[in-house]
């Protein structure tokens, strides 16, 4: 991919220095030219590879673009501005979230460690943005701190990366995302039903249970395990003893029930994203 520094979109937005990159491409800080020089504004824009036209990545990419531009009015959700494009890539203006990203809030700073007061907000805000999704049948798919921005203070915090999203209530896309934060399709026998005799799972219930990996991430800096399957011996103990994660984690028995709600193994059985509002602004200690 060439370097876009310098590049100038609509007359308007002018490419500056590179902020990230990946597999897809890169995204650069830019500065809006229309913005006085008192009041300058400054957004993210991601540079992408333009796929050809009738391709399934296009097609993934129109949805991505489409499902984040319906749900970006929530402040906890990174607005989506504009996209341009020519012949060979697309350039998507976002806001510019100047903190970086939540696992490095997380690791190796250890912020939020004994601070129950910024795992509340910070925790609320996370529910919030995907309860605002739920309600539009948006259901996320890769909730995970590489995927929540932050503010340069560190106080507010905005979903981002709707590659993965769908507005299908079940899904027979298994492993979507990384494996730290899904519910494996490998059951226990008490969890035969529904879910495996259909071969799909629930999108919405799906997002629930990596909302349990993310605030085990964010109270202890560590993952409860690293796959939500029998093989896994961190998992094999939670099956065996629900209370397994009190016992290991730093973790105060509020924090403990409401993890065995969250990761409970029959999906009808989680917990509701208003229950657990309501859950974690009781919490008197994480």
């Amino acid at each position: 991919m060439p370097n876009f520094s310098g590049l100038l979109l609509d007359n308007r937005f002018k490419l500056l220095d590179v902020l990230g990159s990946g597999a897809y491409g890169r995204v650069y800080k830019a500065v809006d030219l229309r913005a006085t020089p008192q009041d300058p504004q400054f957004f993210a824009v991601k540079c992408l590879m333009r796929p050809p036209a009738a391709s399934r990545r296009a097609q993934f990419q129109l949805r991505e673009f489409a499902l984040h531009l319906f749900v970006s009015e929530h402040p906890n959700i990174v607005t989506f501005h504009k996209v341009y494009q020519d012949d060979g890539f697309i350039y998507v203006v976002l806001d510019l979230c100047a903190g970086g990203d939540l696992f490095t809030v997380i690791s190796p700073r250890h912020s939020f460690f004994g601070n129950n007061e910024r795992v509340k907000s910070i925790f609320l805000q996370i529910l919030d943005a995907v309860h605002y999704c739920h309600q539009r049948r948006v259901y996320h798919r890769d909730l995970k701190p590489e995927n929540i921005l932050c503010s340069q203070d560190f106080s507010q915090v905005y979903l981002a990366d709707f590659g993965l999203s769908t507005q299908a209530r079940r899904s027979s896309e298994f492993r979507c995302g990384s494996a730290y934060y899904f519910r494996s399709l490998i059951h226990p026998p008490e969890c035969l039903g529904k879910e495996l005799v259909l071969g799909s799972y629930s999108t919405r219930q799906n997002d629930i249970w990596s909302l349990g990996v993310i605030l085990t991430n964010m109270i202890t800096g560590r993952n409860p395990w690293r796959l939500a399957e029998s093989s896994d011996p961190c998992f094999l103990s939670f099956l065996n003893d629900r209370d397994f994660l009190r016992s290991v984690l730093p973790i105060s028995e509020e924090t403990n029930a409401i993890l065995k709600r969250i990761f409970h193994l029959n999906p009808s059985g989680r917990i509701s994203i208003p229950e657990l509002q309501r859950e974690i602004s009781a919490v008197q200690s994480f």
